[in-house]
């Protein structure tokens, strides 16, 4: 650290500034310690060949500062430390005994020419040693004695040690200085293209409609696009403080009740949860706005999670058109139901009429069969735009339900040319609402009719597994794709080929029959494949569900 701001100063120089600075340790030692050995010893003699030897010191630190060097070829300034090697040679053999000393200062200009990093100026450098050692002693006619002669083989060879060093570590320097400016480069580069793509993700961020950020392990928000943050700000962006909770609280989906901060969609993604399009409510009165709510984790190099991003979607126009909706179908299916029922009654009155005309009998007959197709059809359209399920579990055996619907369903599979059977597998006990399994039930095996050609067969399965109740029904009718296997439990939906074979069906029946399986803590599954039949499994735990889990699960659901 101390020389770095002397390097850097040392880079801004041009050749006759280096030069200079090369320069101006010898001459000003060189005059230093002439000063000091006169303050020492004051009756020293200075003959005039070495005054004029300080003057070649002096002359060559003037042309270190006057000569063009940037003109003039790269190693021409080299001549300067050689001819130091000679004046100090000179100055030392004219100096006094005292003065013998300033034969040391040969370091400076060796060092000099061994920072030019080449071999030859580690030579060169040996080579004036030689000369100043040689030819002080013929120029001044002191001849050359046995103390010379050790001082010519001596000197070379100590200075040549100093002059590879000195190469040695400016070439490691030199090497380690240009791999750290290609590092350098390549930061810079690295930093420029990090730059360039953080600015990509925040344009794309921002183009979306979408709020989207990203939170930490803690759950402080380290990237934020300007839709979130110019819509929701510090709503539902962040692990709220119970302060921020008070103020701004985040509602679940019965939009009456604040949502816990634990439970709070930045707390739960902090901790390292992952969920997807749950519904949540912020705001207060009639601004509440309603937001589907995911979040993705994100995970280092070894799976450790270190944050989540998050992606809130205003659902507000979507959720109020759902609910819009609903009513309407609720409000015509109870207005459809009254008179339905009024008009099925004074069929089956019709119908009881004694000495009825066979031809007239038909007519009624037809009219109550569609009449009551159309009841049922009501019936589902007020089951499936209800808010919830009623739910009234009690012990009850599946077998026996799933036995009700298989005979129930016998005329019309014997009708249509079906093969129906039921295979059961012992008893099925458990603790559920019979009637609403008994619907559930009646939906699969009333779809693999109408969907199974004359001459098919279905078949029902029903047991018990382990701590699960499993009913199956398979049949061997026109099947799905992909496709119509993805779509299959939406609401209204329904296969191509029903739509082409006319056969009968709203697309509510997979639908209500999921519903039911998930608030008995079930499911509903299928497989299917075109041409080769459709199995449906309906699986539930045989131990009795719990009322308050029930009605938390209806609460999650509106």
């Amino acid at each position: 650290m101390l020389f770095k701001p002397l390097y850097v100063y040392y880079r801004t120089l041009g050749p006759r500034g280096r030069a200079v600075l090369f320069q101006l340790p010898l001459s000003v030692t060189m005059l230093l310690v002439t000063a000091l050995t006169l303050v020492l010893h004051p009756v020293l003699d200075l003959s005039a060949t070495f005054l004029s030897s300080l003057g070649v010191h002096l002359f060559l630190l003037v042309a270190c500062a006057l000569v063009p060097w940037g003109r003039l070829p790269a190693q021409a300034v080299l001549v300067i430390p050689v001819l130091d090697c000679l004046a100090i040679g000179v100055t030392r053999e004219a100096a006094d005994q005292y003065l013998t000393v300033l034969g040391f200062l040969l370091v400076f200009p060796v060092v000099w020419l061994a920072s030019d990093g080449r071999r030859s100026g580690v030579l060169i450098g040996v080579f004036a040693t030689i000369l100043s050692a040689i030819l002080p002693p013929v120029m001044l006619g002191t001849g050359v004695d046995g103390p010379d002669f050790i001082r010519i083989v001596l000197l070379p060879i100590i200075l040549g040690a100093v002059a590879l060093t000195t190469s040695g570590i400016v070439n490691a320097l030199s090497l380690q200085r240009q791999q750290l400016e290609a590092q350098s480069c390549e930061v810079r580069d690295l930093l420029a293209a990090s730059e360039d793509r953080e600015r990509l993700l925040q344009t794309v961020m921002d183009t979306v409609s979408v709020g989207v950020c990203a939170i930490d392990d803690q759950g402080r928000v380290s990237l934020m696009n300007h839709h979130l943050s110019s819509h929701l700000g510090r709503t539902i962006t962040g692990v709220p403080t119970p302060e921020d909770h008070k103020e701004l609280p985040v509602y679940g989906a019965d939009r009456k009740h604040p949502l816990p901060i634990d439970r709070h969609p930045a707390s739960r993604a902090a901790r390292g949860e992952s969920f997807t399009d749950e519904l949540i409510w912020s705001g207060n009165g009639t601004g509440q706005r309603a937001y589907s709510a995911t979040s993705r984790l994100i995970q280092d190099s070894r799976g450790k999670h270190r944050g989540a991003v998050l992606a809130f979607t205003d659902v507000t126009e979507l959720v109020e058109a759902l609910s819009a909706k609903d009513q309407f179908v609720s409000s015509v299916s109870h207005e459809l139901r009254t008179p339905l029922t009024s008009i099925l009654g004074y069929l089956d009155l019709a119908l009881d009429e004694e000495d009825l005309d066979p031809e007239m009998e038909f007519y009624l007959t037809v009219a109550k069969r569609n009449g009551e197709r159309l009841l049922h059809l009501v019936g589902d359209l007020l089951t499936i735009a209800s808010d919830a399920l009623t739910i009234e579990p009690r012990d009850a055996d599946l077998t026996e339900v799933v036995r009700h619907s298989v005979q129930a369903a016998q005329p019309k599979a014997a009708a249509a040319g079906i093969t129906l059977e039921l295979l059961p597998r012992g008893a099925a006990t458990g603790y559920f609402d019979p009637d609403r399994l008994g619907q559930a039930v009646d939906n699969l095996v009333s779809n693999a009719i109408k969907y199974t050609p004359s001459g098919g067969t279905v078949t029902v399965k029903v047991g018990a597994s382990g701590n699960e109740l499993r009913c199956e029904v398979a049949d061997t009718g026109v099947g799905m794709n992909e496709e119509e296997l993805d779509q299959a439990f939406t609401r209204f939906f329904r296969a191509a080929n029903a739509h082409s074979s006319t056969i009968p069906g709203a697309g509510l029946g997979l639908a209500i029959t999921r519903s039911i399986m998930e608030n008995h803590r079930g499911h509903v599954a299928l497989s299917s494949s075109p041409g080769e039949g459709t199995t449906a499994v309906l699986t539930l735990p045989a131990a009795g569900i719990d009322v308050d889990w029930n009605q938390q699960h209806i609460s999650e659901m509106l």
